[in-house]
């Protein structure tokens, strides 16, 4: 309720950490892709990648991802503060300003 109210109010971009694993309590995927209209599987894709490089096989566990709902940009992460890093560094700080651009560039 809290992410889609934020969707409903605008927000450019919104960031979720944790949940995103394999456990029972794991749900963040399952709850916002219900949200998600345009899923952007390259971000879970590239993320289990970098992650790969970084911790190896384990990286398959991940079910981080990210997409658009409205004018949004949604993206869920795992908690870890090593994969929050990765996920800053190699995807969302090269691509979110574009990615808002072209968000934005719609409502004109």
């Amino acid at each position: 309720r809290v992410v889609r109210g934020w969707v409903g109010e605008g927000v450019d971009v919104v960031l979720i950490t944790g949940g995103t694993g394999i456990s029972p309590r794991d749900r963040t995927p399952e709850a916002v892709e219900a949200l998600i209209e345009k899923p952007l599987p390259g971000f879970g894709e590239l993320f289990r990648f970098f992650s790969y490089q970084e911790i190896g096989g384990l990286s398959l566990l991940s079910r981080a991802g990210a997409g658009i709902s409205g004018r949004s940009l949604i993206v869920y992460m795992p908690g870890s503060p090593g994969a929050v890093t990765l996920m800053m560094e190699k995807l969302l700080l090269p691509s979110v300003g574009h990615i808002v651009y072209e968000l934005r560039r719609e409502r004109e």
